[in-house]
């Protein structure tokens, strides 16, 4: 039996993965609802914003159906150059995301065009929901800009320990002094040592692409305070298990 190293965040989140991703389109409102009755904790998605300054939720730069992300990033029209309107169906505004799913579960959100926090930041302000919004991000300077603009929000640094040139304790300390509340790491980076020490900084441990029961399973184990996956079902069932069950 393993045991349990204390979280900041106790029980984790569990991020239902662009929606109920294996068990619904990604990223669409269906998947969102599915998610939620699955009975995931959190709900994470991507926003872009459009040509005529709307956000929405979808992981792709590029649409109109081409079959791979490859020829989609070569010949598909870029969701900054097309209007809402224009844009396939399925792909929901962050303003249709609140409607349809309300605002009781933490939100977290990968910013794929910086242009989208502006509109992200206001949706989320009007519903009463920013302090449950967990913004991702790729370059911690960036979130850093953010912080005095948005500082009920939580900021997260998405990104992997062998990008960290200085080494993952000067990076938690970079992080606190920037005001940053979390960081992502994929569940491959993570141990008990390294939640423990980005702890010590009061740094939250994310951690990314759980999907085996074993591997979600390990990650809370060791600290994790939230985990993203595919499978809700299997994450749920997981978070419930009392501390200390091993992964099986």
């Amino acid at each position: 039996m393993a045991t349990r190293i204390p979280a900041l965040l106790d029980p984790p989140i569990g991020f239902a993965h662009r929606g109920a991703r294996a068990h619904a389109r990604e990223n669409t409102l269906d998947a969102f609802k599915l998610a939620h009755q699955m009975g995931a904790t959190g709900i994470e998605t991507d926003v872009w914003i459009t040509a005529d300054g709307v956000v929405v939720l979808n992981h792709d730069g590029s649409v109109w159906g081409l079959p791979t992300l490859s020829t989609r990033r070569l010949f598909g029209r870029p969701i900054r150059r097309t209007s809402r309107a224009s844009l396939p169906a399925h792909i929901p505004t962050i303003d249709e995301y609140y409607e349809t799913c309300g605002t009781d579960l933490p939100l977290s959100v990968d910013i794929k065009d910086d242009a989208a926090f502006d509109g992200l930041l206001a949706a989320a302000r009007a519903r009463g929901a920013a302090e449950r919004l967990w913004i991702c991000h790729h370059r911690a300077d960036v979130l850093g800009g953010w912080r005095a603009a948005a500082l009920e929000v939580k900021l997260v640094h998405s990104t992997r320990l062998d990008r960290l040139p200085k080494g993952p304790e000067r990076h938690a300390a970079d992080l606190a002094a920037a005001g940053i509340d979390a960081v992502n790491f994929h569940r491959e980076d993570w141990n008990g040592g390294l939640t423990t020490l980005y702890h010590r900084f009061e740094l939250h441990a994310l951690g990314w692409d759980a999907q085996q029961v074993r591997h979600i399973a390990e990650l809370v184990d060791a600290g994790i305070d939230a985990v993203y996956s595919d499978h809700v079902d299997r994450m749920v069932e997981v978070l419930a298990r009392p501390a200390g069950d091993a992964a099986t």
